[in-house]
């Protein structure tokens, strides 16, 4: 199979602006003519332009990590200080935590205004530093992460043990193993979005060296591979398979199928599991071959993501919360060398949350997400298993 590595691909064979327009017309009939003829839901329409707005953005743009910043002011943390208390004090189990008894008079309303305004209605990222989790036992950083996550949204499970708090460490496991998620792993994970509206990360302490949070814009690689090969982009917009890893839901597949780009309700939406997954979904018999043209957009598609002048990176402090829109935002992570002392290692938590308010999504979404259904989506559910919230990983 191809190499998806952005270092050895040569856009050679880019289209050139004038000869566009006659390009995306064919790709449009074309595929238009498919569709009609395709009873599977899975392949979209596709928007015959560029698109605008606060999520197309790119790294180069924000000349400053305050400008995606949010410092929490002492006043913030002593809401949250008292919350987490209460939460102790009325030995209510972590499970239980939501925004009626994790009372954040002021800075819930910032909170909730966030949510709205930045995450789904804007740019569709930002990070809150200064959460001071060097004072704070296991529990209560938990504590306050749920809390603070609630105003965000719904917790859903992340994982085929039915945690609703992840544990992103590194737990001696092989990218290589079939039943492995890679953030159990110090290597680099690729872009990619997790199966639910928001995801969240909260660092409890950094590796020795390397573990940057690395982000791009969806909107901005539709728009580039629309302007560049909108034929390739096209291809997109077609169902792609994707390995479940063993997670495995009741009567599903040990993989499944959907487009990465999705046109929907009038926004683009975008679902990449991760070019791992789709290349190990290869494995299973039934799954359908990629084709030549399916590497080259995916190929195109890394490429543009892997690019220094589309994605950002950010580096993570204790304390630092980074809060990402799946469905306008990509995320990945470099890989990192940690410390050898186990108290030392490079430890996150992570939230995957529903929000009351989140976008329209097609039904191709349904088989990933388990339904579309505003605030009552996402996350990995298998049959049998109870959620948790763990205080350490396994």
């Amino acid at each position: 199979m191809t190499s998806f590595d952005a270092a050895d691909l040569i856009f050679s064979d880019a289209v050139p602006s004038q000869t566009i327009a006659p390009i995306v017309h064919r790709t449009y009939d074309t595929m238009t003519s498919n569709l009609a003829r395709a009873e599977s839901p899975l392949a979209p329409p596709m928007p015959m332009r560029t698109l605008d707005g606060p999520a197309a953005w790119r790294g180069p743009d924000f000349k400053d990590a305050d400008a995606f910043t949010h410092r929490l002011t002492g006043d913030e943390i002593a809401e949250v200080d008292a919350a987490i208390r209460a939460i102790i004090d009325r030995r209510i189990d972590h499970i239980a935590i939501d925004r009626g008894n994790f009372a954040l008079p002021q800075l819930g309303k910032h909170l909730t205004r966030i949510r709205d305004d930045v995450l789904l209605g804007g740019r569709g990222f930002i990070v809150f530093r200064g959460l001071p989790v060097d004072r704070y036992s296991m529990e209560e950083a938990a504590a306050a992460y749920l809390g603070i996550g609630a105003y965000f949204g719904k917790p859903v499970s992340q994982n085929g043990k039915g945690h609703l708090l992840g544990h992103v460490k590194d737990l001696g496991r092989s990218v290589n193993d079939p039943t492995a998620r890679i953030y159990q792993t110090t290597h680099k994970q690729t872009f990619h979005t997790d199966s639910v509206d928001i995801v969240g990360l909260l660092c409890l302490k950094t590796a020795k060296a390397g573990g940057l949070s690395r982000i791009v814009s969806s909107i901005t690689l539709y728009n580039e591979m629309f302007r560049r090969r909108p034929d390739l982009a096209a291809v997109l917009f077609e169902p792609f398979c994707f390995d479940r890893r063993g997670e495995i839901p009741a009567g599903k597949k040990g993989w499944y199928e959907t487009p990465i780009f999705h046109w929907h309700a009038g926004q683009l939406s975008v679902i990449y599991g991760n070019r791992y997954y789709i290349q190990s979904a290869q494995r299973f018999p039934d799954a359908p071959r990629l084709t030549a043209q399916q590497v080259e957009a995916l190929d195109l598609f890394d490429a543009l993501a892997n690019d220094p002048s589309n994605y950002l990176d950010i580096e993570f402090k204790p304390g630092d919360i980074q809060l990402i829109h799946n469905h306008v935002t990509l995320h990945d992570r470099t890989d990192y060398e940690d410390w050898p002392e186990p108290e030392r290692k490079r430890h996150l938590l992570r939230l995957w949350l529903c929000p009351p308010n989140g976008r329209p999504l097609p039904p191709a979404f349904t088989d990933r997400y388990g339904g579309t259904e505003i605030g009552n989506r996402g996350g990995i559910m298998v049959p049998g298993v109870k959620l948790v919230t763990p205080m350490e990983a396994c």
